[in-house]
């Protein structure tokens, strides 16, 4: 990378700290107390343009590459995890750009991408998470459209959001990816999850009990949509790494601020030598995180080969960063860590489920297993 655009993206980070400080931060704590989507973060996001960030700007959007995609995600959830979900989730959209019609772009990115409506993603399934290619939820043709029929599970933002992107089988081995709104016939919402973290994300699921779409709704091919979904994962994998890793950052930045205001024995606990040992090993895991994260996003946006399995070991060390160092920040507040009223406690409810989605840890682990086996 050139030293004009570390330059540039340092300028770009160094935005989004203070917007997060100044907008996201004063109303994290009240976002996950009381449950509820983090409107006021939103609002002022609008601003900056962060909902159209990796959308053309024939579209409404900023055409933010990848890199300022995962710095943004990294900025927002260093605060509020909730918050960075919510506000990025629209992104995963961008697929639509490369394979939906003109028309569909129109109809649901640009008012996705300027904020005037949100949208979701519906790939999980009551029978199984892992196993994508096992969905179960149907599309057929039907008359000028299509009729869909399946439950999506643990979506963010369902009940919420306007568009929903919908993965289901189009016959025995195909499968494609369709929009559907919330005000189609046919569509409809369980209760909201009651969760450990992420509260200020509203997760419930999707209802499709033949809901009927309009023919133009399909994204592409309606027979090459695990072929997308894979490429979507791509990115989306590698934002889901940066959302971690925004909560481990966290997490040690609240620990380092607590130690050194925190006195025992007469001296600031960030003298004593145990307390200094847990938090050189928090800021290894950290940078070793990032420094994983960010080789993977340059190896994805330069097209190199090995660039999935990079996406994988972001994934992991990212996700797995931020569960050991937001816990071992909870431990360096004592008492007051297993208090509502330091953000390390929400920190560590949030960090969980980052080990879980976008592909669960394990799997991940054979992934990245399969391709060192391969590369021999």
């Amino acid at each position: 990378m050139r030293s004009s655009e570390r330059s540039s993206y340092q300028e770009f980070r160094n935005s989004l700290r203070r917007f997060a400080l100044d907008k996201v931060a004063p109303h994290a704590a009240a976002v996950d107390k009381e449950s509820r989507p983090p409107v006021e973060a939103i609002d002022a996001a609008l601003a900056l343009g962060l909902p159209g960030l990796p959308f053309p700007e024939r579209l409404g959007g900023s055409d933010g590459d990848l890199f300022s995609q995962v710095i943004t995600t990294e900025e927002l959830a260093r605060v509020c995890a909730a918050t960075s979900l919510t506000i990025t989730s629209g992104w995963v959209l961008e697929g639509v750009v490369h394979h939906g019609s003109r028309e569909l772009q129109e109809a649901v990115i640009r008012p996705v991408a300027t904020g005037r409506l949100r949208a979701a993603w519906g790939l999980t399934e009551p029978q199984g998470g892992s196993n994508l290619m096992g969905a179960r939820t149907q599309a057929t043709r039907s008359g000028d459209g299509w009729l869909l029929r399946g439950t999506k599970r643990f979506i963010t933002n369902a009940g919420w959001a306007d568009w929903y992107l919908i993965f289901a089988s189009t016959g025995p081995k195909t499968f494609g990816i369709f929009m559907v709104h919330r005000d189609d016939p046919g569509i409809r919402f369980g209760k909201l999850e009651d969760k450990m973290g992420m509260r200020g994300s509203p997760t419930a699921d999707v209802i499709l009990d033949d809901c009927r779409i309009p023919a133009g709704r399909e994204v592409g091919d309606p027979e090459r949509g695990a072929e997308y979904i894979v490429e979507m994962l791509h990115n989306s994998r590698l934002t889901i790494a940066a959302h971690a890793l925004g909560i481990a950052q966290g997490g040690l930045d609240e620990a380092l601020h607590y130690t050194r205001s925190r006195e025992q024995f007469g001296q600031a606990i960030a003298k004593f030598q145990l307390l200094r040992g847990m938090v050189a090993d928090m800021v290894l895991k950290v940078e070793a995180a990032r420094s994983v994260l960010y080789q993977a996003v340059d190896h994805r946006m330069h097209g190199h080969a090995d660039a999935r399995k990079y996406a994988s070991l972001a994934k992991v060390l990212c996700s797995d960063a931020a569960m050991a160092v937001t816990t071992d920040a909870v431990q360096l507040h004592g008492g007051y860590g297993f208090l509502r009223d330091y953000p390390v406690e929400r920190m560590m409810r949030d960090a969980k489920v980052t080990q879980i989605w976008e592909g669960t840890n394990q799997i991940q682990r054979l992934l990245i297993a399969k391709e060192a086996y391969a590369a021999q």
